[in-house]
């Protein structure tokens, strides 16, 4: 009888060994290949209380087998221990026993995970009835193979993971947690793959983390603008969870936390520069063109002034080579395009730079310096001899100051991204933004921003999180405070959020309004603490930039 077992292990059929069926077995048999919720009853799961027991489905689980089972592309968004994973890894075994030579592939944001997924499902087979079983050809920790030619195996998320396979189901587990460089990589890869079969289908199931690639499936999938059918499951509906469970978890554990892992919300990550509300309520739209790293949203359009600021990475892939073009014709502003590429080495960099600023009325352009941005501004103006190349010079105690052309022997060709500089253009771009008063539909951009956080007095990427795009953000919200930016474009941001805040401070203490003593002049203000407030005889605002 043991030559009937795989390796001795009487839990497994080994192939071609005969089996006669019961009448009632060929029809158990038929009614489990035509439905794979009923072939859930035969699944075994161990579970942390009571060890091995039955899989009783909940109601929300039936529901995403049968999604899986009549769509090709399924997104799901569940709480922590919903039992998502156990869900998948049966309708997967369904899938392997009932169909002849597929391939399965099980990839999770970590190795481990994944096999453990494979341990679930191994778990499982092992304990149907064997005339429910195909025979086994191969069974370890990473892969098994049956005797119908089907066979599963478990790995990382990556594109080599699966890079030259054919595979007829792909199961992403926790994608939320797959970094966005992989996940970006991964599906340049693997799609065409995916699409070369009629019925290949993709299975993504997460517990949101961030504002990533998941949360830009889901976000498409909802909006239909994908083909993913989006499965979301509310924590009160798995039995058990009530009010005094989520009392219980958020004393635990965090209310953030609590938000994330049960209700599900795509947070940022804290202390962030642009607030929590804000960051939730940005959104993102696909570029009209993608193209070698350039995405366009809007075409340039005739008499349009416009503003390119660049930041430079080494060439190596943890960073971008990145730039945003602005649109700076009217209040508020636009980005209109963004170049963002993490394998371009800098000498290559000063070339596409120059087309698209070229395109873009020939736009004006301002360059990080710092670093090896130097030798890209270098490219931009000595070898390609592009004119509108903004500069800055050291002008004592006022720190850099932007031109076109200085004289002199502190001048520099583009921007030295400084303490004082960087926290200028962090606090501008905040006001900005959350005053609605630059537009961006942009994923990267939103991306970005919601892991740029306060780290000492400082703002900076979270750690293995990118800036880049960001940082070119930061010079462009530097640049609009410089004086020669309004003689460039006519427009003095400075005084005009100025004015704006003035206006809603005063709107936000009526009835008080400010108060009029009988000794202030135009050129000041009291407030109802009593604070006076200054503003120079021209009207320039710009030494209490500080306080907004």
């Amino acid at each position: 009888m043991s030559e009937e077992y795989y390796l001795g292990n009487p839990l497994l059929k080994k192939a071609n060994t005969k089996i006669e069926f019961t009448q009632e077995q060929i029809l158990e048999f038929a009614k489990c290949a035509e439905d794979p919720v009923y072939f859930t009853k035969y699944i075994k799961i161990v579970t942390l209380d009571h060890g091995l027991q039955p899989f009783k489905m909940y109601p929300f689980q039936q529901e995403m087998i049968e999604s899986f089972h009549g769509n090709r592309f399924n997104i799901c968004k569940l709480p922590r221990q919903s039992g998502k994973s156990t869900t998948v890894v049966s309708y997967l075994l369904h899938y392997a026993i009932f169909n002849d030579n597929v391939n399965i592939a099980i990839l999770a944001n970590k190795a481990n995970t994944a096999r453990d997924l494979l341990n679930r499902l191994q778990t499982g087979y092992e304990n149907l009835p064997k005339w429910l079983q195909q025979g086994i050809l191969s069974w370890n920790k990473g892969s098994l193979e049956l005797e119908n030619g089907s066979k599963i195996f478990a790995a990382s998320t990556s594109a080599s993971s699966v890079r030259g396979g054919t595979y007829n189901i792909i199961f992403l587990d926790e994608f939320a947690f797959v970094p966005n460089q992989v996940a970006d990589n991964f599906f340049s890869s693997v799609y065409p793959t995916i699409t070369s079969g009629k019925s290949s289908k993709v299975i993504v199931v997460s517990t949101p983390f961030g504002m990533n690639h998941f949360y830009r499936l889901w976000s498409d999938a909802q909006k239909q603008k994908n083909e993913y059918v989006p499965l979301e499951v509310h924590w009160t509906d798995i039995p058990g969870r009530d009010e005094e469970f989520k009392k219980t978890t958020i004393s635990n554990t965090s209310e953030a936390q609590w938000r994330q892992e049960f209700e599900c919300q795509f947070l940022g990550s804290a202390d962030t520069l642009i607030s929590g509300p804000k960051l939730n309520a940005l959104t993102f739209t696909n570029p009209k063109t993608s193209n070698a790293g350039f995405d366009l949203y809007e075409e340039p359009q005739k008499d349009h002034t416009y503003v390119i600021t660049v930041d430079v990475a080494r060439g190596i892939e943890k960073d971008y080579s990145a730039f945003i073009v602005v649109d700076v014709s009217q209040y508020p502003h636009k980005i209109v395009g963004k170049y963002r590429n993490n394998q371009l080495r800098p000498i290559f960099f000063p070339q596409i730079i120059k087309e698209i600023a070229t395109s873009y009325n020939n736009a004006y352009i301002l360059c990080e310096v710092n670093d090896i941005g130097d030798q890209v501004a270098a490219g931009l103006f000595y070898d390609l001899e592009y004119a509108n190349l903004l500069m800055c010079a050291m002008r004592g105690r006022a720190g850099q100051v932007l031109g076109q052309g200085f004289s002199g022997k502190k001048v520099q060709l583009g921007l030295k991204m400084s303490k004082t500089t960087k926290k200028v253009g962090c606090f501008n771009l905040k006001t900005l933004v959350e005053d609605n008063k630059l537009i961006f539909e942009d994923f990267d951009i939103v991306n970005e921003l919601t892991t740029f956080i306060q780290k000492g007095n400082s703002f900076e990427a979270e750690e293995g999180k990118n800036d880049d795009l960001v940082m070119c953000l930061v010079i462009y919200a530097w640049l609009i405070n410089e004086d020669y930016f309004k003689e460039l474009t006519d427009q003095d941001i400075r005084k005009r959020l100025y004015d704006e805040q003035k206006n809603q401070v005063e709107q936000d203490m009526s009835p008080f309004g400010f108060i009029v003593d009988g000794v202030t002049d135009e050129n000041t203000f009291t407030d109802k603490n009593g604070d006076r407030w200054f503003t120079d005889e021209y009207g320039d605002m710009s030494h209490m930039w500080e306080y907004m």
